[in-house]
């Protein structure tokens, strides 16, 4: 039995900032991978035509970007961004772009409704007074004392209060506040829509507010070489340091003994024992139904599994382009991510099919010009391009149905780029299921591990109890998007598990306080 401090299982970026937090504090640690490669849905690979690089499922990472988590593991990367952040295309033609300049997102945003561009301005003024102590208070453990103190300071109670009321708008109600056209509305509402969220929801206006102003402040960065670059300096640091990856290696089940981890044990038989912490970066529900099992957790909390939530499905597709993307509105030429099809009220009748089980007509499409962003990404004159929609989520989608989904998918990027399909070189199309077989943690296509919903945030995350990293059995520590703070590329619920798992050992009376929490929430 091959023996560790800490068992991780999982080599996703989560898995993988918790295995690296773990090794600077002088832990010895192995991480458990289920597929030949590490870095989950953090990838690139070649898989359009020759010369094309893709980023396999996620991409642009302003969340990345500007973590704290990542920025202080001081990974060797490069970054690099579109001349342009976001470009969202209007059906009528007209379109809204964010540029780092602000004085140029105020042109673009005020040629929909006067004094637009002041308003904006003025919203990206109030962002930047609390963009720190925000992003320390999202990406740091429930409830986050620090970074809600350092809010404090820097609003005063009134205004913290008019924030919190802000926090909860839908990202329409948000947008009819704030600006007086469709065009600044919009920007935010698209970026709401990365979730499952609908423009109508409690609590999407933050998302929208969030990324939208995270793109004034920073732009869309990418990794200068591709997704796989993130990986890359992950593992580089975490051998460094002495960690151990063992790939092909699914988790079958969390050891327990007396209510404690104390290993894991793989598909194929074999065991790790774990002499501090077992650390999962996998879906809530694999981790205590298939991992953990019944016998070891409290009733209520298998009572609350049935009511967790999956986020939407999705379908992505990567295209070689032998040209540049042949826009209809050259608007859309600069920006890294470009979104399409559907206005303000097409967003809502596109999310009000997926809350009812039906295939939109008329998909909402992300879209991301790689070589825009990053020039090395296909050769000179090209671009290598992606686009994603959702889909509800279902156990099972028929071939037949992804594929006309597909047809829906590039008659809608043809509408706004007349002949983008006659140079198209190479194409890939992940289904739901082909991402769940690439990554088994994006069940189902779920990229959010999880609805983005309120009732399952914060301390609802991934059910009702504490909103941290802890389970009811001692020594194991979730760290996956299913944990608070949830999806993103940020490292948080990793860095979040890492923490909790070295508390345990370092704060007195730790694991007391911890276990009357989970008593107060489950019972017995």
């Amino acid at each position: 039995m091959e023996t560790a401090d800490a068992i991780i299982v999982g080599a996703g970026h989560n898995g993988l900032v918790a295995a690296n937090l773990l090794a600077d504090a002088g832990w010895s640690v192995v991480v458990l991978e289920a597929t030949p490669q590490p870095g989950g849905a953090v990838r690139s690979g070649f898989v359009t035509a020759p010369g094309y690089l893709s980023d396999l499922f996620s991409s642009f990472y302003p969340l990345g970007y500007a973590s704290p988590v990542l920025r202080d593991l001081h990974l060797d990367l490069e970054w690099t961004r579109s001349p342009d952040v976001l470009t969202h295309l209007l059906p009528d033609g007209r379109a809204a772009t964010i540029n780092t300049d602000v004085v140029r997102t105020m042109e673009s945003v005020e040629r929909f409704a006067p004094g637009d561009g002041e308003r904006w301005k003025n919203a990206y003024d109030d962002w930047r007074n609390v963009s720190a102590p925000m992003l320390d208070t999202i990406l740091t453990p429930f409830p986050p004392v620090r970074g809600g103190l350092s809010l404090l300071r820097a609003l005063g109670s009134v205004d913290a209060l008019r924030l919190a009321r802000r926090l909860v708008l839908s990202v329409r109600e948000l947008g009819s506040e704030l600006f007086s056209g469709e065009g600044a509305t919009l920007l935010m509402a698209g970026c709401a829509l990365h979730t499952d969220l609908s423009p109508e929801e409690a609590g999407g206006g933050v998302y929208g507010w969030l990324l939208a102003m995270l793109g004034q402040e920073h732009g869309w960065p990418v990794p200068v070489g591709g997704a796989q670059r993130i990986t890359d300096a992950l593992v580089s640091r975490l051998r460094s340091k002495g960690g151990e990856i063992v790939y092909d290696a699914p988790a079958a089940r969390v050891l327990i003994a007396r209510g404690t981890a104390v290993g894991v044990r793989t598909a194929g038989g074999r065991d790790f024992r774990a002499r501090r912490a077992v650390i999962a970066d996998v879906p809530a529900p694999a981790l205590y139904l298939d991992l953990v099992g019944e016998r070891w957790l409290p009733s209520r909390l298998v009572e609350d599994l049935a009511h967790f939530r999956w986020d939407g499905a999705t379908v992505k597709v990567d295209w070689a382009v032998r040209t540049k993307m042949p826009w209809k509105n050259p608007a859309a030429a600069g920006a890294g991510t470009v979104h399409l099809g559907a206005d303000l009220n097409g967003l809502t009748r596109y999310a009000a099919r997926l809350a009812t089980d039906q295939v939109p007509d008329h998909p909402f499409m992300l879209l991301g010009q790689m070589t825009t962003a990053d020039p090395g990404r296909s050769p000179e004159g090209t671009e290598s391009v992606w686009s994603y929609t959702h889909l509800p989520h279902r156990e099972h989608w028929e071939p037949d149905e992804i594929a006309a989904h597909v047809d829906r998918m590039e008659a809608t990027v043809e509408e706004y780029a007349p002949g983008f399909l006659a140079q198209v070189e190479g194409r890939n199309v992940y289904s739901p299921a082909d991402m769940q077989r690439e990554n088994p943690s994006l069940v189902g296509g779920a990229l959010g591990g999880g609805t983005a919903a309120a009732f399952q945030q914060l301390f609802l995350r991934p059910i009702p109890g504490i909103g941290r990293a802890d389970t009811p059995v001692d020594r194991l520590y979730m760290a996956s998007s299913s944990a608070h703070p949830g999806g993103g590329v940020h490292g948080a619920p990793g860095a979040n598990a890492a923490r909790a798992a070295l508390a345990r050992y370092r704060v007195p009376g730790y694991r007391s306080v911890i276990n009357g929490a989970h008593r107060a929430v489950y019972g017995g």
